[in-house]
């Protein structure tokens, strides 16, 4: 990506998170970038255009962490919520890592706007990750009777929501936090990751 898209992107995100997403203006916007208004509008046509690319730009970046994370079939049948973790940490701490992004994404996702936009969106980004629950869905059948869009709007709302809570310093950045997190994460898919579940399936 060409580094002042880039630069304008990081600037909008950053004008959200100050000023919310009715009040980042392009004055703000292209100040944080330092171009001139005009030189905005040669990358993005309208405010709507530059918010969409710059929720693509972070869901891309937040799902290419899935791309390199591994795990092994055996520790996913001894230690299924043990391999959950490790494969959920990665990505809580990419948005903690991020304090901009975190909150503009947050916001963006409860905007009116949203549901529009989501509608065409293009999710191939999350291949890897989609791998992954099917290699989790194949070992343990029970996963198959859960409503998959309700489970990954609930790890994936709740993992961004918590992690806004970290960056603007409601909640400490601590294992403890990680820890709390995750088992509330968890409490509904516990049960579906049982070693008996995954014996029948074979």
């Amino acid at each position: 990506m060409d580094d002042t898209k880039t630069r304008i992107l990081s600037a909008t995100m950053k004008a959200v998170r100050q000023y919310g997403l009715e009040g980042a203006r392009v004055q703000n916007i292209s100040g944080l970038a330092g171009i001139s208004p005009g030189a905005m509008y040669r990358y993005f046509k309208s405010k709507d255009e530059l918010l969409a690319a710059c929720f693509t730009y972070v869901d891309q970046q937040a799902a290419a962490i899935f791309e390199d994370l591994r795990f092994s079939p055996m520790a996913m049948r001894t230690d299924p919520m043990g391999v959950v973790k490790d494969l959920w940490l990665p990505y809580f701490r990419f948005w903690v890592a991020h304090p901009d992004e975190t909150v503009f994404y947050h916001r963006f996702r409860d905007s009116a706007a949203f549901p529009r936009f989501y509608k065409s969106y293009n999710v191939s980004h999350f291949q890897a990750f989609g791998g992954m629950v099917r290699a989790f869905m194949n070992t343990f059948p029970g996963l198959r009777r859960i409503n998959q869009d309700v489970l990954w709007l609930h790890v994936l709302t709740s993992t961004v929501m918590y992690a806004k809570y970290v960056v603007e310093g409601l909640l400490p950045n601590s294992q403890e936090t990680e820890d709390t997190v995750f088992q509330f994460l968890s409490v509904g898919l516990s049960g579906c990751l049982r070693p008996e579940q995954a014996e029948s399936g074979r």
